[in-house]
């Protein structure tokens, strides 16, 4: 038996997307319905770097179809990234502090950047839109440094929300701290980030393993296997400047079916965006999965078709 498995980008309006994927003179406003047209999964990244507004995630839910899902990436603050005070609400910056300073994460702010995160996301809810919320945490958030449980306040303050975390510090998976990490997902039913990556001992490579610490739902993200730029590039287009070939394709096919295998749902996120690589590499695994496994992207391979006739 296989759960559906969800293919879509992380971000859908990166610039490569605009040169190389859209249609030539596509109105901005208009990209998100053209994406809609060929996935029904994509993941948010602006969110990354700003409370989005209720407005925008209202207008979001409008321009696509009422079996779209959103995955939504949490705040950098939340994810425990060094954050400038530009990136929050004017009216949560601490006082006296310039827009350059990082702002320190206290519970009190946690709580009201959370709050807000809520609020802004309540279209989603009402529409059945709102997938995951995504937690991609900082590379600095050791084992050696930290525990998972400092992450509990984070989980109650999102209580009722599907979680998915995904660690960048590999010594999570060491072979004396791996239990404990896999106990605490299990035990806090958080979808643990399965991730496609370059083969490379850093530290901020993960292994790609495959653990489902949640039944409901598989969360895998793909981000190329250019192991140079992932660890020394200094922009998005540099650290995800790889272009899956065909037998790549299959074998992340093959991966995403056995996952299924666990879960009720599986989502499937290309984050290689250089270019136009990304989309082109969901179409690709969507056309694969609905060849050899088409009873687990029944809706998807059904889009897929309308979109190559259209």
């Amino acid at each position: 038996m296989f759960g559906k498995i969800s293919v879509g980008t992380a971000s859908w309006s990166d610039i490569g997307f605009i040169g190389g994927w859209y249609p030539k003179g596509l109105p901005a406003g208009q990209r998100l319905s053209w994406y809609a047209t060929h996935f029904n999964l994509v993941e948010v990244n602006s969110t990354f770097y700003q409370v989005p507004t209720r407005r925008f995630v209202q207008r979001w839910c409008e321009q696509t179809p009422d079996d779209f899902t959103f995955d939504v990436k949490l705040h950098r603050l939340l994810s425990r990234h060094s954050t400038k005070a530009q990136f929050l609400p004017p009216d949560l910056r601490p006082m006296n502090l310039s827009k350059n300073d990082k702002v320190t994460l206290t519970p009190e702010l946690e709580t009201e950047v959370a709050a807000r995160f809520r609020e802004s996301l309540e279209p989603f809810a009402h529409s059945g839109k709102l997938g995951a919320l995504l937690l991609q945490l900082s590379p600095s958030f050791s084992p050696q440094a930290n525990k998972l449980g400092e992450l509990d306040h984070l989980l109650e303050l999102f209580e009722g929300e599907r979680m998915a975390i995904e660690l960048r510090n590999r010594r999570w998976l060491d072979p004396k701290q791996r239990r404990e990490t896999e106990n605490w997902f299990r035990q806090n039913h958080v979808s643990f980030v399965m991730v496609d990556a370059p083969d490379d001992p850093h530290f901020m490579v993960m292994p790609g393993v495959d653990l489902v610490t949640n039944h409901r739902l598989a969360y895998i993200r793909a981000h190329g296997r250019n192991a140079r730029g992932f660890v020394r590039g200094r922009t998005v287009a540099e650290r995800f400047d790889y272009d899956y070939p065909k037998e790549e394709i299959e074998e992340l096919a093959q991966r995403a079916a056995e996952v299924a295998q666990e879960a009720e749902e599986t989502h499937f996120i290309f984050n290689n965006n250089h270019a136009d690589y990304a989309p082109k590499a969901a179409g690709q695994l969507l056309e694969t999965l609905a060849g050899e496994y088409p009873q687990a992207v029944e809706e998807e391979a059904a889009l897929l078709k309308e979109s190559v006739h259209a």
